[in-house]
């Protein structure tokens, strides 16, 4: 039950990179907020979160990526998620969240 998050600023595509490694739930979900948070506060700007190491994430990590995601729209932002593994895809998909964070 631990979370590592390495974010990178990419100016020239105007773009958060976010990488996460590890789970995303009730222990660690606050961390996750707090790096929305910190993000917001420095550039209001899309996020890209590559979930090739995420191994799992709970309906309080769901919850924290949708109040991100509500306080970026409202500055015509978004975030997406790249890499994602068959079981997080399958959360995603049975919430229907795959359909917001998601691009085909």
């Amino acid at each position: 039950m631990s979370l590592d998050i390495k974010t990178t600023y990419i100016e020239r595509e105007t773009v958060w990179c976010v990488e996460l490694v590890g789970e995303i739930d009730i222990y660690t979900a606050n961390k996750f907020r707090e790096m929305f948070e910190e993000l917001y506060e420095k550039k209001r700007e899309n996020i890209e979160i590559d979930a090739k190491n995420l191994d799992y994430i709970d309906s309080t990590g769901l919850g924290v990526m949708i109040g991100a995601l509500k306080k970026l729209r409202k500055e015509n932002k978004k975030i997406t998620i790249i890499n994602v593994k068959s079981n997080i895809k399958r959360v995603l998909e049975i919430t229907g969240i795959d359909k917001i964070f998601i691009e085909n």
